[in-house]
């Protein structure tokens, strides 16, 4: 195992940029987790270990399914990462930053089509009988996407009904239509506006005031995932849209395009590029090897001298 992951670190340190990125947000989270162990803070401690082990991913898809996943996407896959459970769930900003939750929703269905359109992109080129429009392509990245999302709802709410975990965070409403407040049964929805307090009452007598208006539990919440959702899925099917487009007609992209777009999508390794790949990763591992040997080395010599240092002034 402990060679697996080194093994893993390697593949990510072909990448010099993102490895760059991955080191300072590794360090970053590892601090983290030390400062939760100091503080007794268990729970919020597992989520780092938890973002260690999904730092690892890209890599570990990398060499399961044989492909590349371009440096600028494994940044953001970082970078989101840290976000959404070091600084989402550890550090409190779902609830400190107003919109930091929506962001990271946003960022997903664009990353989701993101990978939705490379998955289909790999299966249009490695079969010379397909031949899939780039409008279809789109689309399919954008369905891919949307799934994602909806399945992601499930789960919250899976975790809210059993767990109480409150994924699908509440919010306050001043004004609701209700067929239930309907007493002729004649599912008439009755509109009741101008809400200033909720009050709650448990079979036990507890009562709970919820000021300001009425507790919605989790639709406003869900309805507005899902739409930043289809924003993101939108924005990147139509790059992705206008990309294949011009791969299909032979034209030349643009150095932004290709940077970006091209960035985006994950792309398969022949055999030549995955026997060239597991080299350069040898070599990697057999250089950071070195490099630790060097530093026991130099500890030892160090410990060695200050060992005889006494022995000579005596």
């Amino acid at each position: 195992m402990r060679k697996f992951i080194k093994r893993l670190k390697a593949r990510t340190a072909l990448n010099k940029n993102a490895m760059k990125v991955y080191t300072v947000l590794r360090i970053l989270v590892i601090l983290t987790a030390v400062r939760c162990f100091l503080t007794g803070n268990y729970e919020s401690m597992m989520l780092c270990i938890l973002s260690l082990i999904l730092f690892l991913l890209p890599s570990f898809f990398e060499q399961l399914l044989k492909v590349e996943i371009p440096g600028v996407f494994q940044i953001i896959i970082y970078a989101f990462i840290y976000a959404a459970e070091i600084l989402g769930e550890v550090n409190k900003y779902y609830t400190a930053i107003p919109g930091w939750d929506t962001m990271l929703h946003t960022l997903n269905g664009f990353l989701c089509a993101a990978i939705g359109m490379s998955l289909i992109a790999i299966l249009n080129r490695s079969n010379p009988n397909l031949k899939l429009s780039p409008f279809y392509m789109a689309m399919a990245a954008f369905c891919f996407s949307m799934t994602v999302g909806v399945i992601w709802e499930f789960i919250e709410f899976t975790a809210d009904s059993f767990f109480y975990l409150d994924m699908q965070k509440d919010f306050i409403v001043t004004a609701i239509g209700s067929v239930t407040l309907d007493e002729t049964n004649s599912q008439i929805p009755v509109y009741v506006g101008n809400i200033t307090r909720t009050v709650i009452e448990t079979q036990d007598g507890t009562t709970y005031v919820v000021n300001g208006g009425y507790l919605d539990i989790g639709i406003i919440d869900t309805m507005k995932d899902l739409m930043v959702n289809f924003l993101g899925a939108v924005v990147f099917s139509t790059i992705g849209y206008f990309y294949e487009k011009k791969l299909l007609k032979d034209e030349t992209l643009n150095e932004g395009e290709q940077k970006f777009a091209g960035g985006l999508l994950i792309k398969p390794l022949s055999d030549d590029e995955i026997e060239l790949t597991n080299q350069l990763i040898d070599e990697e591992m057999s250089r950071e090897g070195r490099k630790l040997a060097l530093v026991r080395r130099k500890k030892d010599e160090n410990r060695g001298a200050e060992n005889i240092a006494p022995s000579e002034d005596a």
